[in-house]
């Protein structure tokens, strides 16, 4: 006799696997699926809520605890519990060091170009292990929920994520145990969810202002069969929900003449006022005043007030949408619609303001912190093919990239990237005076080439002798209809030019393929582990040389304890090399950077007062 399975949360029947839509946020993340009715539907596990708030918090054993229960330690806690982590998925040290201040936990600074990494509990975290975390919790609970392997996913970001911040995002869900079928821009998604760009006749321009927590963006799609083209996006990535609150703690601060030195040393307190100030917010969306006491603080504000207060913010982001428009070259009586996303677009006064900008009333029937998930759902739908009136075009069926240092992956064209296409990044040398480079290409979605396929190499010869890290390499990936990557380097400064054609997919069979996406979901986690041992031990490394250059070229300008200390921490580093420790390596790369650091002040000191005299020194 046949067994039937039946879905006990939704009475229909079991299905092998569902591929489910995720916005992966910079507050709160959610999942949403097709339900039995084929409608998108946010999943809302054992009664937790539908939002996840995306915080991480490491407990003494170094255990991971997400979500709700995380967003308590906030207060008790803050050093090892990590939010709005989306802010940092591939960025640097450089991109986010104006914003330090804005976080409570420790961004390890290295002063260079290397991709953040989190400190917590004595352990170091990057963004894409952090983001990896939240993911689990989500498909843990749409699996709990659904009572079915959730093994793929099409997760959103943001229209205007780089190359780099789309491939952590991508890292971030295969360490998870999800195979990311799709990365989609957020506006496209909410787009999608009020059903524009379904109907492939339909032309359409389309206005998407996104207001979070943490952030905002709008961006100007333009939709013509089918295909969804970002015309421009504009923003600031520090700009959210978080203001309206902290402009409401400064009122309660000045009206309750509170002290703001002790506040400063008092993170327990500071952070019950922002989350009062929270509540007062959502309070004002219904009614005209809020009145609260929190110890012998008086918590009261009213609604006038409150929009005279965050009134210069709401206008930043109006000005947002006037260059937006700009950029597309476009006046506002081309827009077709208008789309609001984000918990923050529920304040009256934003939709107001929004509405009067655009001239015309905001779509917002959809719950503005789930628009982007349903749509994320809809767009998973499509790729399982379950839409019949939606054509999917070509796609590539594995990720194209090159061999860098301690060869790694890194992955310039994402596999699903619809064809043709084309992508590039920027790279340097590693080795001072460097004239030639070697190009490998590989496909595949291993984090180490030795397990992927290689398809070609080249070598780009007759770079100008420079420094390390002056020279600047791109290097372009042109995928085009037939399946051809014409791979393209070119030295920016001289000019220098060499590049291949390759048919990456020639002799790979369907079962290959899926082989090589099961084993880097298999895996994921020790693929992800070496990566970062490479990648703590190649800038271990560089950190070792350019101390030792330091010494040698500017030891005049430090005590002979000073050389002396340095060296002891570049025996450290050296040692922990030496083992497989990546969180060793991390610490001694930490210590050396902190104890050095003022040298490189001080020897800037000395150039300018030198310049200032008309005198000079030695450069580098």
């Amino acid at each position: 006799m046949a067994k039937i399975s039946i879905n006990l949360a939704t009475g229909s029947l079991q299905k092998e696997e569902i591929i489910v839509g995720i916005d992966l946020g910079t507050t709160n993340s959610l999942v949403a699926f097709i339900n039995p009715d084929k409608n998108p539907q946010v999943i809302n596990d054992t009664g937790k809520g539908v939002l996840v708030p995306s915080v991480v918090h490491f407990n003494a054993q170094g255990d991971a605890i997400v979500g709700n229960e995380a967003k308590a330690f906030l207060i008790t806690d803050p050093a090892n519990t990590i939010f709005s982590v989306k802010r940092l998925l591939g960025r640097s040290y450089k991109d986010v060091a104006g914003h330090q201040d804005t976080f409570s936990y420790k961004i390890i600074d290295d002063e260079t170009e290397a991709l953040v990494k989190i400190r917590a509990g004595g352990k170091f975290y990057t963004p894409i292990e952090l983001s990896a975390q939240i993911l689990k919790e989500l498909k843990a609970r749409a699996e709990h929920a659904l009572k079915t392997p959730v093994n793929r996913a099409v997760i959103t970001v943001p229209a205007y994520f780089n190359d780099s911040q789309r491939q952590a995002t991508r890292d971030a869900g295969r360490l998870a145990g999800i195979d990311v079928l799709r990365i989609v821009n957020e506006p496209t998604a909410a787009s999608l969810a009020y059903g524009l760009g379904l109907d492939p006749n339909q032309q359409k321009t389309i206005a998407v202002y996104d207001l979070g927590g943490g952030t905002f963006d709008v961006s100007i799609l333009s939709i013509q069969n089918g295909i969804f083209e970002v015309l421009s996006t504009n923003g600031n990535t520090f700009l959210g929900g978080d203001d309206f609150d902290r402009a409401i703690v400064h009122y309660w601060i000045e009206k309750n003449r509170l002290d703001t030195h002790i506040l400063q040393e008092d993170n327990a307190l500071m952070q019950s006022l922002r989350l009062q100030a929270e509540a007062a917010k959502k309070a004002l969306s219904n009614q005209n005043l809020y009145n609260e006491k929190l110890g012998d603080i008086w918590c009261t504000i009213d609604k006038q007030t409150f929009e005279s207060l965050i009134a210069p913010k709401v206008t930043e982001t109006i000005d947002s949408c006037a260059q937006a428009l700009r950029d597309a070259r476009l006046s506002i009586t081309d827009i077709d619609e208008v789309v609001l996303v984000g918990g923050s677009t529920r304040t009256p006064y934003v939709k107001q303001q929004v509405a009067e900008f655009f001239g015309r009333e905001p779509h917002d029937q959809i719950n503005p912190d789930e628009v982007v998930a349903l749509g994320a759902a809809i767009q998973a739908d499509i790729l399982a093919g379950n839409r019949s009136d939606i054509l999917l075009l070509d796609v590539t069926p594995l990720s194209l990239g090159i061999e860098t240092m301690g060869g790694l992956m890194d992955i310039i064209i994402p596999r699903n990237a619809k064809v043709p296409t084309k992508a590039g990044r920027q790279y340097t040398t590693s080795v001072d005076g460097q004239v030639n480079m070697k190009i490998s290409v590989f496909q595949g979605e291993r984090d180490l080439v030795a397990e992927n396929r290689k398809l070609a190499e080249f070598e780009l010869k007759g770079i100008p002798a420079m420094p390390a890290g002056l020279p600047k390499i791109d290097i372009n990936f042109l995928l085009n209809a037939d399946g051809i990557l014409t791979v393209q380097a070119i030295e920016l400064r001289s000019g220098v030019k060499q590049e291949i054609d390759v048919k990456p997919s020639y002799g790979l069979t369907d079962e290959t393929v899926e082989k090589m996406l099961i084993d880097s979901i298999t895996y994921a986690k020790s693929d992800v582990a070496q990566r970062m041992l490479i990648e703590a031990r190649s800038e271990g490394e560089q950190l070792v040389y350019t101390a030792e250059r330091f010494i040698e070229k500017h030891g005049s300008y430090l005590s002979t304890e000073e050389i002396s200390k340095t060296r002891k921490h570049i025996e450290a580093l050296r040692t922990a090399l030496q083992q497989p420790e990546k969180d060793e390596i991390l610490k001694r790369t930490d210590e050396l950077n902190e104890y050095t650091r003022p040298f490189a002040e001080r020897v800037m000191d000395v150039a300018v007062s030198a310049a200032m005299k008309g005198k000079s020194i030695d450069r580098e």
